[in-house]
This record gives structure tokens, sequence and C-alpha cells, in this order.
């Protein structure tokens, strides 16, 4: 906890580290009823389908919390497997994009590999154990199955692709010495990645997003994935 915040201040910042939250329908100036009509659609299914899951998502009620008739969902989005691929498919760009920020602001321009990757680890833990992240990876694992594509999809666009990323950014640091060769850089993202996010990640997936890590806890993974890393490609 941050030295004298209170428990709901700590939550807002938590919450701001998140790479992706559910939209909220915000006025636009100059945008038509259909847009505005269509967003609000968006941002009242992604939070009945966070809440209930796919089966127990009614569009009874993302009409009412979007504040349109049910016609209306129905002419934007055709049916529920529609709209569920928007929601899944519409979040890869905001996801990658909230990563790869992370990658530039905490690795572009380092001195000191040690003290780039832990500040790395820290925003990773901080930003992909939020509440809305943790649901929204557990509804597409809840859905790989029934819609294989649209699930893969998310991973291929999203995270595998912010892997990429991560891995093109370690090299950079091996290109200014402060790594050894990478070999594989995907690989080498994985690995960090893996060694920063298995813990706490599984925990929450099984236990539930209730289960927060105890105090202290994340910044012992952190200091602990980035030293393990590096003893393997530290110079």
């Amino acid at each position: 906890m941050i030295c004298g915040s209170t428990p709901k201040e700590e939550l807002v910042d938590r919450q701001r580290a998140a790479v992706w939250q559910p939209e909220q329908p915000v006025e636009i100036e100059g945008e038509g009823r259909t847009p505005r009509k269509r967003r609000a659609i968006l941002a009242a299914a992604t939070e009945v389908f966070l809440q209930h899951g796919y089966l127990g998502a009614s569009m009874d009620e993302v009409a009412a919390k979007a504040g349109v008739s049910k016609q209306t969902v129905y002419k934007q989005f055709e049916n529920k497997e529609r709209l569920f691929a928007e929601i899944v498919l519409g979040t890869s760009d905001q996801l990658i994009d909230g990563l790869v920020q992370a990658y530039v602001e905490t690795l572009e321009g380092a001195d000191d590999a040690r003290e780039a990757l832990r500040a790395l680890a820290h925003r990773l833990l901080d930003s992909l154990t939020a509440d809305s992240v943790l649901q929204l990876r557990r509804l597409v694992i809840a859905e790989a199955d029934r819609f294989p594509d649209v699930c893969g999809a998310w991973f291929t666009s999203g995270f595998e692709r912010s892997l990429e990323a991560l891995g093109a950014a370690l090299t950079r640091l091996t290109e200014r010495g402060l790594l050894r060769d990478l070999g594989d850089p995907t690989l080498a993202a994985y690995q960090f990645a893996g060694l920063v996010m298995y813990k706490p990640m599984n925990r929450a997936m099984f236990a539930g997003t209730r289960q927060r890590p105890k105090a202290g806890e994340l910044d012992k993974l952190a200091d602990q994935a980035t030293e393990v890393f590096l003893a393997a490609y530290g110079v």
C-alpha cells in the first residue's frame, strides 16, 4: 500500500494502472445518435458479460443498461454471438496499446537493466492483476471452446503481439550492452512475462479476483523475477 493512502485510494491507483478498463459511454461533440447508441450498447454489454459470463448475460439487461430497446441492440449487433465477438476483439488493440506504452515508459532510454526490468515487472503486476483485466481474461478463457476463432484472435492480436513488442524492446537493451544476446527475443519476452505473472495470474483464475495478493507479495515477485531473468540474460 502507498504510504498514507487509504484502501479506496489504493484501489483507484490500481485501476488507473490497468492496461485495459471497460469503456464508459461519454458524449462526443458532433457524434450522431447511431454511433452514440452503439458505444452505449458496447459499454453496457461489456459490463454484463464480465459480470455474468456469456451464458448468463441477458440481452434485456444489456438494453436496459444502455438505455435503448432490445430491438435496437439486435439492429446494431444482429445477435448475442456477434455482440460478444465485438467486445472481445475490440479489447485487443486497447490491451496491446497499454502494454506497449508500459514497455516504452520503463525500458526505452534505460541505462540500468535491473532497475528497468524491475520497474516493468511492477508495472505488469499492477496492471494485469487489476480486476477488469482478470475478469476479461477469465471471460475469454471460459468461452474459448465455444468461440475458438474469436478468443484465439484475442490472444494472438493482443498478448502475443505485445510479447513480440516486448522482445523488440529487450533487443534494444541488448544493443545498448545491457543484456546478453537473447537468441529468440520473443521467447525471452515470454520467459520474463512468465516469471512475473504465472503465480498471481493463475491464482486469480482459480481463486477469483477477490483473492488479492498479500502486502508486499507483488514487490517480492517483481524483484525475484528480475533476478532470475538477469541470471540468464544479464551481462
